[in-house]
This record gives structure tokens, sequence and C-alpha cells, in this order.
């Protein structure tokens, strides 16, 4: 059976491919990542997308559409001494939009193309909020009237990196957005980090 899989990014589908296959299902990628900044960065996310797809007989469908304006403006308004610094839980209240935007559009394209299951690579970062994207995809998964595939692919985090490298793909150091950017790189906000989970902790 065709599974659509939203594909955050390459690196992420490795396992998750791999263990659908398994499974019983073949996949159909599907990249719709208007998140990620700069657009080098997505081009580049894009390309190996259709490396990995190249390589594993994968079938992918792209979203050519560069999304940055898009994104910012539903974000924005969010943006915040708070999120900037981040929760005590570790995660951004920006990143539920993000979730919620790429869940909705693949659920919206599997129902639209006669998909009876999706799922996504999401489902295998470690650096994602888990409880939260599986909440937004199967609430999706209601309004589109198309059943989510939900697998905790997490188990085999470490199997894919070991594909990933295998197959010689580009691996991306931060999530995607040009906010997750600052914080992979910027001393200020690793300080501001550490200071506010010091104070949570006390």
């Amino acid at each position: 059976m065709k599974i659509l899989m939203h594909m955050c990014c390459a690196p992420c589908s490795c396992y998750t491919v791999k263990r659908l296959r398994e499974e019983g299902f073949e996949p159909v990628g599907y990249f719709f990542n208007p998140n990620i900044h700069p657009w080098q960065e997505w081009r580049r996310r894009l390309k190996t997308a259709r490396e990995f797809a190249d390589k594993v007989v994968l079938e992918l469908v792209a979203d050519n559409h560069y999304g940055l304006r898009e994104f910012l403006s539903k974000v924005w308004n969010l943006i915040d001494e708070a999120d900037t610094i981040q929760f005590a839980d570790g995660y951004h209240k920006r990143c539920g939009i993000c979730y919620a935007w790429r869940l909705q559009e693949t659920a919206r394209y599997a129902a639209e193309h006669g998909f009876e299951l999706w799922t996504s690579t999401l489902f295998y970062s470690r650096h994602q909020n888990h409880e939260r994207m599986k909440k937004t995809a199967e609430h999706f998964a209601n309004v589109f009237g198309v059943n989510f595939y939900y697998e905790d692919f997490r188990a085999g985090w470490q199997e894919g990196i070991d594909l990933s490298m295998e197959l010689g793909l580009y691996r991306q150091n931060y999530c995607g957005c040009v906010f997750s950017e600052e914080e992979r790189f910027s001393n200020d906000l690793r300080k501001a980090r550490k200071k506010f989970f010091a104070a949570v902790g006390s």
C-alpha cells in the first residue's frame, strides 16, 4: 500500500523509508518545508531529497515554492523574549505553527490525491516536540478524512544517521528556520538559554 510521507529532509527519511518498507508500505515522499532559511539552504535540502529519492528508488513530490515570507507572517507575532529563550520544556511557541502548517498541507495533499494513509519524517527527529506533533497530525487526519499512520521512528535514530552517511547525503546542522539557525550559532542565545534553565532548575 502506498503511504504519503512528508519529508522534512533526506537524512530523517533514511530510517523512516526503510522502516515503512519493512512494514509493507511503499512511501511516496512529499517535500513541503517553507520554514527553511536561507534560500540556498532550502534549495540544498530539496536537492538532497531528490538525490536520496533517486538512490533508494522513491517517488518524490516536491513543493517548489520558497515560503519564507508566508512562514514569517505566521510566526512573527509569537517571537518574543520568552520564545527566544525557550520554555521550560525546551520547545518554542513558533514550532507549533510550523508543525501545523506542514502537517496540514501533507494531510490535504493526501486527501486530494487518493492516499489512504500519511505520515511524516518529523517523527524520526529527537529534536522536535513529539507529542504535540502527534496531536496535530491526528487533528488534521480528522479534518481531511485521511488516516494518519503513527510510529515513533526515533527508535532508529542512530541507524538513520549511519544510513545517511553511507549514502553520502548532506546533513544540516540546524532545524531549518531563521530562528533555529540563529540559536545554533549565536553565543549570546546559548548563554541566555543556559541562564534560563539554571533559573528554572533552582
